[in-house]
């Protein structure tokens, strides 16, 4: 399931209707950062990213990444066919909360192993999260936690209307 690095953001367009189901899980190649409260929180050169067909990628960050903020556990769970169980993070930087702002796989399936404990944020709710040098679009709606770049064909999944693809 993990498949090679790819070179997007550097002229390859992707189109998210290519993207397999079951999931595919890819390492990311550019820096990924994240601001809340006007700080970086998080940074890293090691993230992961999951394309699943009709979304934007899902990008997870090792929780050593996450330096400039407070991880606090957030109540619910959610469960994914292909992940496993997910749990809930706020994040709390300053005076500044995201309250389920992030989410994470304490024990995932097999083939999605490289997450355990890696984080997911909900680009909506913080300041910006960037891909390389370019600041990311939310995906659409407020259900699913895709990163739209530039590099991205759609239509997504997540817009009205869209909920039963």
């Amino acid at each position: 399931m993990t498949g090679e690095p790819t070179s997007t953001g550097r002229g390859r367009m992707e189109n998210v209707w290519e993207y397999p189901r079951p999931p595919a899980l890819q390492p990311v190649t550019r820096p990924v950062r994240i601001v809340f409260g006007g700080r970086i929180i998080a940074a890293t050169e090691q993230a992961w990213r999951v394309l699943e067909t009709s979304h934007p990628p899902v990008y997870y960050l090792p929780p050593d990444a996450f330096t400039g903020c407070t991880l606090e556990p957030a109540p619910g769970r959610s469960l994914c066919e292909w992940k496993g169980v997910a749990r809930y993070w706020t994040i709390a930087a300053g005076a500044h909360r995201a309250e389920r702002a992030a989410w994470s796989y304490p024990d995932p399936t097999p083939a999605f192993e490289p997450l355990r404990d890696h984080l997911a944020v909900y680009a909506g709710m913080m300041d910006q999260c960037f891909v390389g040098d370019e600041a990311v679009t939310p995906q659409p709606g407020g259900f699913y936690g895709g990163w739209v770049t530039s590099d991205l064909v759609g239509p997504f999944k997540g817009a009205p209307g869209t909920m039963g693809w």
